[in-house]
């Protein structure tokens, strides 16, 4: 099994290819070891000493580091955990997982505005972000404001704002004139 690894454009998250599925759908966000209990993978991914967040796409696995610990030094024993792993047999995730979209639900008035923003999200925004190993999942739309919850490389990136500002802002407000501003937020 060889497994490649990208950068992303937030230092503390590297992104794991490692050839094969990693979710059959959605995606799976472990913002903190304790979040980690319903994922045998993640758990080991854990049990690496610095990691602090871990995020599962199709394909791939983002790790999150601590500032204090160097890549070099983890690296090689998040290959061996991920490569481990995938040779037992193990489940990815648990028997009492259930996939879901990521986006909230939202009733009421706004209903037909909030399906358009769900369409563009995931026809336009989420492909490119899994590209840097995160997710943006809508979380709430409220007189002209989207909140997005950012997930994996895209949770604490210092582009992230500039990602939500001029990418994301811009994209919506020029389908959807009813978007005003978009503001991230965290669950």
């Amino acid at each position: 099994m060889f497994i490649q690894t990208e950068s992303t454009p937030n230092p503390a998250t590297l992104k794991f290819l490692p050839g094969q599925t990693v979710l059959d759908m959605g995606t799976a966000d472990f913002p903190t070891a304790e979040a980690s209990d319903k994922s045998p993978l993640a758990q080991r991914i854990f049990a690496v000493e610095g990691v602090t967040g871990v995020f599962f796409g199709t394909d791939f696995v983002t790790v999150t580091k601590a500032d204090s610990v160097d890549w070099d030094h983890i690296k090689p024993a998040l290959l061996g955990a991920i490569m481990e792993h995938f040779q037992s047999g193990q489940p990815v995730m648990g028997a009492d997982h259930q996939p879901v979209s990521g986006h909230a639900e939202h009733t009421g008035e706004d209903g037909v505005i909030v399906g358009q923003i769900k369409e563009l999200l995931d026809s336009r925004v989420r492909p490119a972000v899994a590209q840097d190993g995160g997710d943006i999942t809508f979380h709430g739309f409220d007189r002209g404001v989207v909140y997005l919850h950012m997930q994996g490389a895209c949770a604490g990136c210092p582009s992230s704002t500039l990602t939500l500002k001029m990418g994301i802002e811009n994209l919506l407000r020029h389908y959807i004139p009813e978007v005003t501003e978009v503001r991230p937020v965290t669950v």
